[in-house]
């Protein structure tokens, strides 16, 4: 992934989520959510796709919500195993249960990470 070899297609969904689990193998939310921020601009970059597609509220809550789930799910022991015991993280809509549609796809959020106005994201020590 870092050298940007996966084709955009093929970046779904579960790929972010499987990414997400994996930099956070390595290190607590905040660094693993500067190394995943790192890492979705070099690909945007790589692909030549607007650099304004990237989402600093959508990549930190998703970073939140994996964290809070790999400490429910301690057991599994790869980016797969995590992602079929908690298969409600496949649904991209979830976010919408901690935040408004106006607060999330704000210019605002995309460009600054924004709390949830609506749930709480359960935060966890690394």
């Amino acid at each position: 992934m870092r050298s940007g070899s996966l084709d955009p297609s093929d970046f779904d969904h579960r790929a972010h989520l499987r990414l997400a689990y994996v930099v956070l193998t390595r290190g607590e939310v905040d660094a693993a959510t500067e190394t995943l921020r790192s890492i979705l601009q070099r690909y945007l970059a790589v692909h030549g796709i607007d650099p304004a597609k990237y989402h600093e509220t959508l990549t930190r809550a998703w970073m939140l919500a994996v964290r809070h789930f790999m400490v429910l799910t301690p057991t599994c022991r790869s980016s797969e195993a995590f992602i079929e015991a908690n298969p409600q993280l496949l649904d991209p809509r979830i976010m919408l249960s901690h935040y408004s549609s106006e607060r999330l796809f704000s210019d605002e959020a995309r460009a600054h990470y924004l709390s949830a106005d609506l749930e709480p994201i359960p935060l966890h020590a690394s």
